[in-house]
This record gives C-alpha cells, structure tokens and sequence, in this order.
C-alpha cells in the first residue's frame, strides 16, 4: 500500500509553477541583501572594543603610563579616536557613493546572477579582512582604510543587481507593495549584524567581522546556483510593467513591454517543464540614457536629501537619545532600533499607498511633508518620557524612511521599465545605481554636517535635518 503525497509536496504541487520561482526570487534576494548590511553592520558594534574605557577594567598590567588607553587597539587608542572612526566611516560611504555610480553600468552588461554572487564573495572577503587585522595583529591606520574602500566599492554590486532581478519578475501593479515588505531586508540584516557581531566583540572583536564575511560569502553561493534573472530563462511569464489600451486592440490582451501576456495569465507561447537557454537581451542602456527617462533626475536629489536625513539618525540617534533624553547607553540602543521599526512599516505603508493611488511621486511628498513638522515635536517633546520617545520614534521612523524604501525599490524598478524604453533597452540596474548613488551622496554628507553642527547644539542638527526634509520635497 502506497502512502498519499506528502502534505508539503502537496501544498507545492498547488502553488502556479510561476509563483513558485517569483517566490524563490523574493527569498534569494531578501536573503542577498540582508547578508549585505549584516556585513556593514560590525564596524559600529566593534567601535566601542577599539577604544574602551580602560580605567574600568582594573589597573594597567603593562605598568607604563597609558592608564587610560592600555587596553584600547592602536591606531585607535589616541585622544583623534572619533576623528578616526569617522574616517573609517567616510571612506566606506565615499566609496559606495562614487561605485554606486559606476555598478549599474556593469550590472546592465554582466549576468546578474555572476555580478551579485561575485559582489558577495568579494565582499566577504573584505569584511573579513577587516577582523583578520586582529588576529595578524595590524596596528596601522592605512590597512583598515584600504579594507573599508574596498568594501564600499563592491557592496555596490548589492543593490542595484536584487532591484533588477524583483523587477524582471514582478510587474507595476503590486510592486510597491510586495517591495515594500521585501525592503525590510535592510533592518533584518541590521538587527543580524549587530547581534552576530556582539556575540564576539568582547572575547575576540576579529570574528565580530570574519563571520559576517563568512556568511555572505555563503549565501552568495547559493545565489550563483539557484538565482533566475529571468521569467523566460525558466519558460514562466513575464510581467506586465505597461498595460495598452485602445479601442482597436483586442481588450481580451494586454502587452508588457517583453511580450505578449493574456489578462488570464497564460502565454501565447507553448511551456515545456524544463528550463530553456536564457533569452537573447535587449542592448543595455547608457548611462546618459538612463539619466534621460523622465523621473531619473527628479527623484534622485529626492533621494539625495532622503537619505542625508535617515543616515544622520542611523550614525547620531543613539548619542542624540543619550546626551538628550538622558537615557542610559542601553536603554537609547534599544531605542534607536524603533527608528527601523518605524522605517519598515513606513516602507509597507507607502507601498501599499502607491499602489492603490498609482502615485509614488504624491505619496512621498506627502509623507515628507508630514515628517518636517514631526521631526520639529520629536525634537522638543520626544523626550518627556519613554513612551513619547518610542511613539515618536516609530512615526518619525515611518515618515522618514517609507519614501527612502519607495524610491529605492518600486520607484527605481518602474523607472527602470519606464514605456518610452519601449522595450529596446535593459535600463534597470542602472537606473537603480544613479538614483542610490545619489542617495548615497546624502548618505556621506548628513553624519558629516551632523558632525560639525552638533557642537553648536542639538536644535541646530534638527533644523539642518528639516530643511533637507523639505529640499526632498521640493526637488
């Protein structure tokens, strides 16, 4: 007697052959690109081990007359640490942004599925690098320099390449959904990163960075060999990005811009069960093409101001919460994380919006708008109390970050497949690379200036912080 199919191979012989690989894409990218920032992510744990507060651990076993930095890692144990860590900083976000530029080019004209798995493995083995200098004992300021260029120039690879891949697979309709709940990637690799790296940051700071590089490296394999970069290559159905709609076509067909697909969501085109060679592409766009589509210069200084606000509070928010709030170091940890929380559901939220109103562009102005004046009040009441603190935390993490993830996920994406490509261009990735690459240009510049204003007060960052607000906006 033969026993029945399993209940899970039963539930996958049920799930449409086309859903099963758009799922798989879903799951490698969110996989991609959460192991990216879970390898960004030690550096700032870490920084706290490289210069501690050595008078805390006991007296000076050396004997000399270093009471204070005995046990800090040199070059890291002088009075210009901050000066130090901030040119660590700089020199991974310098080189992203100037990369980010230059990765959509190649992304355009490489495989996806060989330019993602190699930007992993290379980024792993930079990252790991980083934390190799504890283990070979390097005490020189230019090797952890070199490492973080590095690192910034192939973690460029990321971004633009998972955009393209969601992209060809997923059409118009519900993109700014579906990406906004994949975007989460971003915070779920954060909150990786920070606990893998905290697992080792006091016993051995070196593994707080060869693990991360370990896992990247991994997942990246598993890109190279399960990855789909098209919807033909596997004999599924493209996505529908442009519906047309005249009175001499036959309203029981719709055409997307790779090819003809019936409203029941079948193929003209008889599928067999095995995959087929890829598909000849279409010749990649220029880099002044890319810049031509309407909407790629507007939203890029979008994002350009975006992001100078959201990595100002990633780099400043716990040190604001602790001179400000007079939390302890702790309890403002914990709470800068409700930032992310808030930056997720805004990402869900102005997807869902986007997509139902078919608006990106009124549903980011609107939400910017929205975030001046509550940054203003989390500025001046955001610290009466620990509830006000996590209330405001998740609203203003929710108005800042939510047009931050829909620019960067289903603005780029429909940009990339914008109509008067017409078909004849591949423009996905790097149209996704000029849009970040700005983005990271805000990114670089906002801890810089939060930098040299703070000294001058608090209120004054806020008031850089609005007005960069309100330029997103406007632009």
């Amino acid at each position: 007697m033969r026993a029945a199919l399993a209940p899970g191979v039963r539930l996958l012989r049920a799930i449409p052959r086309d859903s099963r690989y758009r799922g798989l894409t879903l799951v490698l990218t969110f996989l991609s690109y959460t192991s990216y920032h879970l390898s960004r992510k030690p550096i700032s744990i870490v920084k706290s081990q490289l210069h501690p507060n050595c008078s805390a651990l006991g007296p000076n076993p050396h004997n000399d007359s270093n009471s204070t930095t005995w046990c800090s890692w040199a070059p890291f144990d002088g009075d210009n640490y901050k000066e130090l860590f901030g040119a660590l900083d700089n020199a991974f976000l310098v080189a992203y942004a100037i990369g980010m530029f230059i990765s959509g080019i190649f992304g355009e004209r490489l495989p996806l599925r060989y330019y993602l798995s190699g930007g992993m493995v290379l980024s792993g083995l930079f990252t790991a690098l980083f934390g190799l200098g504890y283990f070979w004992n390097i005490h020189v300021l230019w090797y952890f320099i070199v490492v973080q260029v590095c690192n910034g120039l192939v973690q460029t690879t990321g971004w633009p390449a998972v955009v393209a891949c969601v992209g060809n697979w997923f059409g118009k309709g519900k993109r700014g959904l579906i990406m906004g709940i994949w975007n989460s990637h971003t915070s779920v690799g954060n909150i990786l990163g920070s606990l893998i790296a905290g697992a080792w940051v006091s016993s051995a700071w070196g593994l707080s960075f060869v693990v991360p590089g370990i896992i990247i490296i991994v997942v990246g394999f598993i890109c190279f060999f399960f990855l789909v970069e098209y919807p033909e290559d596997v004999d599924c159905n493209p996505p529908l990005h442009h519906v047309m709609t005249t009175s001499d076509k036959d309203p029981e067909a719709v055409t997307s811009n790779e090819g003809p697909l019936s409203l029941s969501g079948q193929s003209s085109v008889d599928h067999s069960n095995s995959p087929k060679e890829p598909a000849e592409e279409p010749e990649a766009i220029s880099f002044l093409g890319a810049l031509r589509i309407p909407g790629v210069v507007e939203f890029s200084l979008c994002l350009l101001f975006a992001k100078l606000v959201s990595y100002t509070f990633l780099y400043w928010l716990p040190l604001y919460i602790v001179n400000v709030a007079h939390f302890s170091a702790k309890e403002a940890g914990d709470l800068s994380t409700l930032f992310d929380v808030g930056g997720i559901l805004g990402g869900i939220f102005a997807g869902l919006i986007s997509d139902y109103t078919g608006g990106r562009a009124t549903t980011c102005c609107v939400m910017l708008v929205v975030a001046a004046p509550m940054l203003f009040l989390y500025n001046h009441v955001g610290q009466n109390g620990i509830g006000t603190s996590i209330a405001m935390l998740i609203i203003c993490g929710a108005l800042v970050n939510g047009p931050y993830a829909l620019i960067t996920t289903a603005v780029s994406a429909d940009l990339g497949t914008h109509e008067s490509l017409k078909g004849n261009a591949k423009a996905l990735s790097t149209v996704t690379a000029i849009i970040d690459g700005t983005g990271s240009v805000g990114a670089a510049l906002g801890p810089l200036l939060a930098g040299l204003i703070s000294p001058t007060g608090w209120n004054n960052v806020f008031y850089m912080l609005i007005a960069a607000d309100v330029l997103a906006c406007l632009v």
